[in-house]
C-alpha cells in the first residue's frame, strides 16, 4: 500500500477509542495518529494532524456526529466512517451522514462491546483502507446536484418491464439520486443494496419521504408493481420470480453469495431468468465483484444493462467488475442513470 493510513478517531467512550485504536494500530497498513473525545478537540487535531480518515461517533457531548460531518463536508472534505447502534435512532443517524458524504459505517455491538468488536476487527481495518482510497466530494458538490426531477411522466401502466439495481458502499446516495428523478409512473424497481438488518426499513422509509415512486421494504410473495421500488431487506436475499407482467418478490435466508446477504448476484440472477429481454439492469457503487455475474446473465438474457461510471463512483468496484466481464453495455453518471433506464424500458434496443 505504500504510505501507511493515517486514522483519528472521535468518540466520547474511552473505551471505545482503546479498542478501535488497539484494533487498528494492529494492521502494519494503519496508523493511528490521535483520538478525540468530542468534535471540539477533533477540530484542533485534524488541523495538527492532517488524518487520512476519521471514524466519529454520531451520539456526542457539545457538538453531535452529523452536526460536526457537516461542517467537515463544507469545510474540509475528508473520508468519514461513522460509528453507529443498531437501532431505528442509529439507522436513521447513519443514512442522514451517508447522504451527507460519509463513505460508510461499521455499527456498534447490541452487546458485550469489546468482544462484538473484536469480531469486527476485520471489517473495520478493511473499511479504513477502502476509505483511504475514496474521493471525497463536498457537500456544495453534492447538493448542487439534486436539480427538481426533469422527467414528469414515463407512462408505464403494467409491470411487463422491470428494472433490477444493486449497489453497496456509496450506495445510500446513489440510490437517492437514482430512484428521486424516477417519474412516479416509472416500471418497478427491484433493488439490493449492502446493508444490515434494520437498516434497510428506515432506508426504504427515507426514500419514500423523498421520491415520487413509492419506495417499501421488499415482502415475500409481494405483487411488483409499476410507479414501486422494492428494496431487499438486510441479511435476506431479494429475488423475483414469475413471467409477463406478474412478478413477485421471493425472500430467503440461504448462504450469503458473493460474501453477502443480500446479494445483487442472487437478485441479477433471478430477473435474468424471469424477465429475460424485459429486464434492465444496473450496478452502481461498491466494493468487490458481486453483482457482476448477474448482469452478464442479464445481458446475455437480452436485457439492457448500466453502469456507473468511475467518475461518480464512491467506490469503483462492481461497475468496474462488472464491466470487465462484459456486463455492462454502457456505463453513465449517476445523475443520468434515470433517464437511461426509462429510455431503456420504452424500447430495449435503445442506445446512447
Amino acid at each position: 500500500m505504500g504510505d501507511k493510513v493515517r486514522v483519528l478517531v472521535v468518540d466520547d467512550s474511552a473505551l471505545m477509542r482503546q479498542l478501535l485504536s488497539t484494533m487498528m494500530r494492529s494492521d502494519p497498513d494503519i496508523e493511528v495518529v490521535g483520538a478525540a473525545p468530542d468534535p471540539l478537540i477533533a477540530r484542533q487535531m485534524i488541523k495538527d494532524l492532517n488524518p487520512d480518515v476519521l471514524t466519529l461517533d454520531i451520539e456526542m457531548p457539545n457538538m453531535d456526529g452529523i452536526s460536526f460531518l457537516e461542517k467537515i463536508m463544507r469545510l474540509r472534505p475528508m473520508p468519514v466512517l461513522m460509528i453507529s447502534s443498531l437501532t431505528q435512532e442509529g439507522a436513521e443517524a447513519t443514512l442522514q451522514a451517508l447522504e451527507l458524504g460519509a463513505v460508510d459505517y461499521i455499527a456498534k455491538p447490541k452487546a458485550d462491546l469489546q468482544q462484538g468488536l473484536v469480531e469486527k476487527q476485520a471489517e473495520i481495518v478493511e473499511k479504513v483502507k477502502i476509505a483511504a482510497n475514496v474521493r471525497v466530494r463536498g457537500r456544495a458538490a453534492t447538493t448542487a446536484r439534486r436539480a427538481a426531477p426533469t422527467m414528469t411522466g414515463a407512462g408505464f401502466s403494467t409491470a411487463e418491464r422491470l428494472v433490477a439495481i444493486g449497489a453497496s458502499t456509496g450506495g445510500v446516495e446513489a440510490l437517492r439520486v437514482v430512484l428521486c428523478d424516477l417519474p412516479a409512473d416509472s416500471p418497478p424497481v427491484v433493488v439490493t443494496q449492502h446493508m444490515p438488518a434494520g437498516f434497510t426499513t428506515r432506508f426504504a422509509e427515507r426514500l419514500n419521504r423523498l421520491a415520487q415512486v413509492a419506495v417499501q421494504e421488499a415482502a415475500d410473495g409481494q405483487r411488483i408493481l409499476p410507479g414501486h421500488v422494492y428494496i431487499a431487506p438486510g441479511n435476506r436475499h431479494l429475488e423475483v420470480v414469475g413471467a409477463g407482467a406478474n412478478y413477485t418478490c421471493r425472500l430467503n435466508d440461504a448462504a450469503p453469495v458473493s460474501g453477502h446477504r443480500p446479494s445483487v448476484d442472487v437478485l441479477f440472477q433471478s430477473v435474468a431468468e424471469s424477465a429475460r429481454a424485459n429486464a434492465v439492469g444496473v450496478i452502481l457503487t461498491g466494493m468487490g465483484k458481486d453483482g457482476a455475474e448477474g448482469l452478464k446473465q442479464m445481458r446475455d438474457g437480452g436485457g439492457a444493462t448500466i453502469g456507473q461510471n468511475e467518475a461518480t463512483c464512491v467506490i469503483y468496484g462492481m461497475p468496474k467488475a462488472a464491466a470487465a466481464l462484459g456486463a455492462t453495455e454502457t456505463e453513465l453518471p449517476i445523475e443520468k442513470i434515470a433517464a437511461a433506464i426509462v429510455e431503456r424500458c420504452r424500447d430495449r434496443h435503445a442506445r446512447i
